[in-house]
């Protein structure tokens, strides 16, 4: 690979975190309950529940703990520095700073935490990458208004905005408003991308759906996104904003033109779509037209158009963990695989969670939204997900070290391609909590936590063979991956 375009001199090197699911301390120092906070436990095979009213003696809940980044975060960010890190992808927990979501002032102590992780990150020069939500909407405003389904919603949340874009205009640059905004084009998204919580839902994975309320929250979302950008530009211009799509990459099963037609439906409704608004600007005429075959209606004002028109994103970023496949055929063999799940591809091997594994579709998938949008790219989420075992303080993961290499490799080669790549931080950092399925031992992370799935261990952190493999790659620009 000598010959192709070399990975750019400033190329952000990282990893990411969510706060919902490696902070835990998840009700000290004033911090309120979020959505997250009130799933359960699940396995691959049991979804997990939604408790409104939580109850700790017949539920494990992952988020109350999870890896305590809370307690940990020196010795993490320290780790992170020690692999030479650029940049680390992290989110803010709402209800840490606004404990119910909706109060006049914030709260100090959740601040004070945020400001003690983003000046250890100064210490070792590491740039910070904040989604300010990222599947932690405060539960308060679940109760009060069913979430992103009310327009009161963007008010709220530009209040947190404001005081985030105040207190840190100087330390943080690059800001997503949103994570994964793009899965509120699914059922599945009420719950973690909306605060949404329907009459009869009762798991994460069987949700009770009302189309037209969930492109309300949907349409929220992006005007809150835009008044954003807006906002954060006046307070420092060199605020980068960026949209951020959970990328479900997709092939025709077949060469029937039926499987084509279908897949390039499905591509513009949940791929397309939220980035089509986000960095274009406006609805697309196929959304428009979706719309009025399903009924679906809500509130769009002439402001809203306004304010999306004009808080348009400066660079699109993805998570990328997989493809599927569509077909018309009914009785195609499925995989189940982020949950999204598709018809299976007989060229692709899947993991024991049934997601394919497929680095060329990277690849593809880079061209695409390169070739769509035009403007710079960056890969905040790629991984692998895996059963890791702790054998005298290291963990042997050359399975996790493969993938990432060859994910790695065809990143290199959409660089050549001529697409404007700027980074790179796949998930995660450390272990943590798995969102679909509220697992531990479905490790992604760099650094090994003693953690499991029931909430036993000692917390204690361990390098796997995968950190040190990326350390490497880090240090040579994404020039040496061989792994020994």
């Amino acid at each position: 690979m000598n010959h192709l375009k070399k990975f750019p001199e400033n190329f952000l090197w990282g990893a990411a975190s969510a706060a919902n699911q490696c902070e835990g301390a998840w009700n000290v120092h004033g911090k309120g309950v979020s959505i997250s906070d009130v799933m359960t436990s699940g396995t691959h095979k049991s979804p997990r529940r939604i408790t409104p009213v939580m109850d700790e003696h017949a539920y494990f809940y992952p988020s109350h703990e999870a890896v305590d980044f809370y307690h940990h975060y020196k010795e993490d960010i320290a780790l992170c520095a020690e692999m030479g890190f650029n940049i680390f992808r992290m989110s803010v927990n709402w209800t840490r700073i606004f404990p119910n979501g909706n109060e006049a002032e914030p709260n100090e102590e959740g601040l004070k935490f945020y400001d003690s992780v983003f000046s250890e990150l100064k210490k070792y020069n590491i740039e910070p990458l904040v989604t300010i939500y990222h599947n932690e909407n405060p539960f308060q405003l679940t109760k009060e208004c069913n979430g992103w389904k009310d327009r009161r919603c963007i008010d709220y949340y530009m209040n947190l905005c404001r005081v985030l874009f105040n207190r840190y205009k100087d330390v943080v640059k690059y800001w997503i408003p949103f994570n994964e905004i793009n899965c509120l084009t699914t059922k599945l998204g009420n719950w973690n991308h909306a605060g949404i919580l329907n009459e009869g839902t009762e798991f994460f994975t069987e949700q009770a759906d009302d189309p037209s309320s969930r492109f309300a929250a949907l349409h929220h979302q992006f005007v809150a996104s835009a008044q954003a950008v807006r906002l954060g530009r006046s307070i420092n211009p060199d605020f980068r904003f960026g949209t951020m799509i959970c990328h479900i990459t997709v092939y025709p099963l077949t060469c029937s033109p039926d499987d084509i037609f279908l897949t390039q439906q499905e591509d513009l409704m949940r791929n397309c779509f939220s980035g089509d608004v986000q960095v274009k600007g406006g609805y697309p005429y196929y959304i428009k037209r979706y719309f009025e075959r399903n009924h679906i209606a809500f509130e769009i004002t002439e402001q809203d158009l306004t304010d999306i028109s004009e808080g348009t994103v400066d660079f699109y970023s993805f998570s990328y963990y997989m493809s599927n496949c569509i077909t018309a055929q009914k009785d195609a063999a499925q995989v189940s695989g982020n949950v999204m799940g598709g018809a299976k591809n007989p060229y692709l091997k899947a993991t024991e969670w049934d997601w394919q594994i497929d680095p060329k579709g990277l690849r593809y998938t880079l061209n695409h939204v390169y070739d769509r949008y035009h403007i710079p790219v960056m890969i905040t989420e790629n991984g692998l997900g895996a059963r890791d075992v702790l054998e005298n303080g290291r963990v042997h993961d050359s399975y996790r070290i493969d993938y990432l290499r060859r994910h790695i490799e065809q990143m290199r080669l959409a660089i050549d391609d001529g697409v404007d790549l700027i980074g790179y931080t796949p998930w995660s950092a450390m272990d943590l909590v798995s969102v679909s399925t509220g697992e531990i031992d479905k490790r992604y992370g760099f650094i090994y936590v003693d953690r499991d799935n029931r909430g036993n261990g000692t917390m204690k952190r361990y390098r796997k063979d995968s950190f040190y493999w990326y350390k490497q790659v880090i240090e040579s620009n994404g020039e040496n991956l061989s792994f020994h």
